[in-house]
């Protein structure tokens, strides 16, 4: 029971993969360990056991900061007013995949 209470002390590190190349990392879960090493090892073995992926991050939690979703209308309701920003206006190719 030591150590399992031990584990709970360390830090918290999200972890994200990529399940084939050209695509963007997705966040999977988390994991506590001592150090980005351990955090490496431990979401390998926690969420690749299957070959689901082709490279993974894992960011410690602290380090993150999110917005609140209360403030989405003044956060980005201005991006509105960009339309040259909207891929409406492009003609993507079949052969282009993940867009």
């Amino acid at each position: 029971m030591g150590a399992m209470s031990e584990s709970r002390d360390w830090p918290l590190w999200e972890v994200f993969v990529r399940s084939r190349g050209g695509l963007a990392h997705k966040h999977v879960g988390s994991v506590h360990a001592a150090d980005a090493k351990m955090a490496v090892e431990a979401a390998r073995d926690t969420y690749t056991r299957r070959m689901e992926g082709v490279s993974f991050w894992v960011v410690p939690s602290a380090a993150i900061t999110a917005s609140d979703p209360a403030d989405s209308g003044p956060l980005f309701e201005p991006a509105e007013d960009k339309i040259y920003r909207h891929p409406t206006f492009y003609k993507i190719p079949d052969v282009i995949k993940h867009i």
